[in-house]
């Protein structure tokens, strides 16, 4: 046990001294969509499928026999574009504006603001070439006949350069549809039975197939997509367009590559490519046992196909930067999934309860299989660690030697990734602490349900030892206010029958869970915040406040605020007050109002927790920046600001430093929107030590 530490511990001091940096290797993220554990041969045993059940998938097997299976592995989400913003963030989704669901409409505003660092972005940096082929799905934006930002799908005009897509976020090169394949534009393939759904200038999907910022499908009649050639938009040729382009981006390039394969199957419709790289898909799925399968399951053994494909051409071709050896040697290929099956069948879940869009086990536990043969990742092992799709950035800044934002100095980025690196090399038991999922199907009203898991092997104290899972409802996502609803142990009760809520023996527990780590990580802002020396939070409450007050919110923190019109400073005399927060006066409701703004400053490092901002009798609209930072929506405590419900205190604003202005603006975030008409009613931070 010992021994294997210090091997892992030295091939991390190897990593950071920059050691083995002219040898970095390629990275092949694949994730398929909507796969359970049982949608994959690989783990049969673990999921007890008979072979008459069981879809074959061999080259998922071959991964498998090359690398490390994960049995308790997750996704940060039970959904793809809230597990897909974690994935490429290193970020809870839920600190974000999406507290739940998906991005919603053809357009969706991009969820990434254009300064947050991504797994891209920090490859890049490293020398890497990146590029994603597959399904986005984490918003963009297009751009109107003048050239600016759309406001959405009705003045966006396809033949503009999209204005903000993947190559904004890290990507130098991105062949890709916009959301699930079905959504991204109507079928040329076919004639769909609603003709409002039908191909033409006043269809409602789209944008068809985009390349890097181009909607090469667009025609210029209105919304019409190309219906003939190689850029129309067929759905049943999405998996041997995608690989073609993942096989000529590896070809092409001499540099260390980075290929993120979000595929679009086995997301309904089940639409299966006739064949890839010259081998059967559409038919050929068969059981273990050897019989022909359903639609559904060929579109499972399109991700084999194109996997295998990829498999083959990196055992077959040598290494630019390796002479003599295989590009198979320094690769690490991953293949896992961006939430549980879309079938509630425990054929295709395994032997967990529910399935995609819920946060009991069936809706986040998926396959993730590792293999790196040359960086030391063990053939054809097991482990059963825990571990999570939102650790992925930390693990590749430790694969390349790069260092993680450093929150003290005002960065951001990465704030709830940790390096899973040395799960990789091992076996033994590698304590995990927490776990955090959200979006739950099941909730009796809001989905904004977070179910939290205490993954280390016990609890400090004399508390009862377990693989605890805490399930919390949405005020936790919403509020920050920990309101325990369930809880299981999941070594006894891995289908998560026995709801230990009301047991007398587990009441201490929940609350030692609830108010320390879970309220910590939640409020913090990032789990790497977690161990920061803070001070004691200060609430300031502005509908009570007054200026001498918001000025001394405690006695060691002093707080600037400004009332600005455009650049111009207001004085002092034009707040207003009422049961709603602090607003300006001006208008009907004294609001912060069109082309109005409210800046703070303290005179110490804090980190901003959330703000509550009320719409009441206004608009829930505006941008909110950090410092220099990029700037971001408002969204309020009581109104949408998305297609969906998504609202809440404005939380996880991260650090801001001595001086630094948080600024609340009402304007329009892309200048098309419309503005906001608001108040504050509460900010929370807590001063750094």
């Amino acid at each position: 046990m010992h021994k294997h530490y210090i091997i892992i511990a030295l091939f991390g001091s190897l990593i950071s001294t920059g050691l083995v940096f002219a040898n970095k290797p390629n990275i092949i993220f694949f994730m398929a969509d909507d796969m359970g554990m049982g949608d994959t041969s690989a783990y049969q045993d673990l999921t007890g499928n008979s072979d008459a059940q069981q879809v074959d998938t061999p080259n998922m097997n071959r991964l498998a026999n090359m690398g490390m299976r994960f049995s308790d592995a997750h996704t940060p989400s039970s959904r793809c574009t809230t597990t897909r913003y974690s994935l490429l963030t290193g970020r809870y989704v839920w600190r974000s504006r999406l507290k739940g669901w998906v991005l919603f409409g053809s357009q969706g505003d991009p969820l990434i603001e254009r300064d947050r660092p991504t797994i891209a972005t920090l490859l890049k940096e490293k020398g890497y070439r990146t590029g994603m082929f597959g399904k986005w799905h984490v918003g963009l934006r297009y751009r109107n006949n003048k050239g600016n930002p759309a406001a959405g799908w009705a003045d966006a005009d396809l033949t503009q350069p999209i204005f903000d897509g993947p190559l904004d976020h890290g990507f130098d090169v991105a062949k890709f549809t916009s959301r699930s394949h079905a959504t991204s534009g109507p079928d040329a393939g076919s004639q769909h039975r609603n003709k409002a759904k039908r191909n033409g200038p006043n269809q409602t999907i789209g944008p068809g197939h985009i390349d890097g910022r181009i909607c090469i499908s667009a025609t210029g009649n209105g919304k019409e997509l190309k219906s003939e050639g190689p850029e129309a938009y067929i759905l049943t040729q999405l998996g041997s367009r995608h690989s073609d382009h993942a096989m000529a981006f590896m070809k092409e390039t001499q540099k260390p590559f980075f290929l993120y394969y979000p595929a679009n199957s086995n997301h309904g419709p089940y639409t299966p490519d006739r064949t890839i790289g010259g081998k059967p898909v559409a038919g050929a799925a068969r059981t273990v046992s050897g019989k022909p399968m359903s639609m559904r399951y060929d579109y499972i053994y399109e991700n084999d196909v194109a996997l295998g494909r990829m498999l083959d051409y990196l055992e077959a071709t040598d290494d630019p930067r390796n002479p003599g050896k295989k590009l198979i040697k320094n690769t690490i290929i991953i293949f896992t999934s961006d939430n549980g099956a879309e079938k509630p069948d425990k054929v295709c879940t395994g032997p967990v309860r529910s399935n995609k869009g819920s946060v009991y086990e069936g809706g986040h536990r998926v396959p993730f299989i590792v293999a790196w043969p040359e960086g030391g990742v063990p053939a054809g092992k097991t482990s059963n660690n825990p571990i999570s799709l939102v650790d992925m950035y930390a693990t590749f800044a430790d694969v390349v030697g790069a260092t993680l934002p450093d929150y003290r100095q005002g960065e951001k980025g990465a704030e709830d990734s940790s390096s899973i690196l040395a799960t990789w090399m091992t076996t033994d038991t590698i304590p995990r602490n927490l776990l955090f999922f959200n979006d739950h199907k099941e909730a009796k009203s809001d989905k904004a349900v977070m179910a939290v898991r205490h993954a280390s092997s016990g609890i400090k104290g004399d508390l009862p030892r377990g693989n605890w899972k805490l399930f919390y409802d949405a005020s936790l996502i919403r509020e920050g206010l920990a309101r325990p609803t369930e809880l299981y142990e999941l070594n006894s009760d891995p289908r998560e029958e026995n709801n230990l809520i009301a047991n007398e023996d587990t009441k201490r527990l929940i609350k030692t869970l609830s108010e320390g780590e879970v309220s910590v990580h939640r409020n913090l802002g990032a789990m790497r915040l977690g161990n920061t020396s803070v001070e004691d939070p200060v609430t300031i409450d502005f509908t009570k406040a007054t200026p001498k007050k918001w000025a001394r919110p405690a006695k060691n923190l002093t707080m600037t605020l400004h009332f600005k019109k455009g650049e111009r400073i207001l004085g002092d005399d034009v707040f207003r007050i009422n049961d709603r927060g602090l607003g300006i006066a001006g208008n009907t409701f004294d609001q912060v109002n069109a082309g109005e703004a409210i800046e703070l400053r303290f005179d110490r490092d804090v980190i901003v927790a959330n703000a509550a901002i009320v719409a009441g009798n206004g608009t829930c609209g505006g941008f909110y920046t950090m410092g220099d930072n990029a700037p971001l929506a408002i969204y309020c405590v009581d109104a949408d600001n998305d297609t969906d419900d998504q609202h809440g205190r404005l939380s996880d604003l991260g650090v801001l430093l001595k001086g630094e202005v948080l600024r609340l603006d009402s304007a329009p975030h892309y200048g098309v929107e419309p503005p906001g008409q608001w108040r504050l009613r509460t900010l929370t931070v807590y001063p750094l030590k």
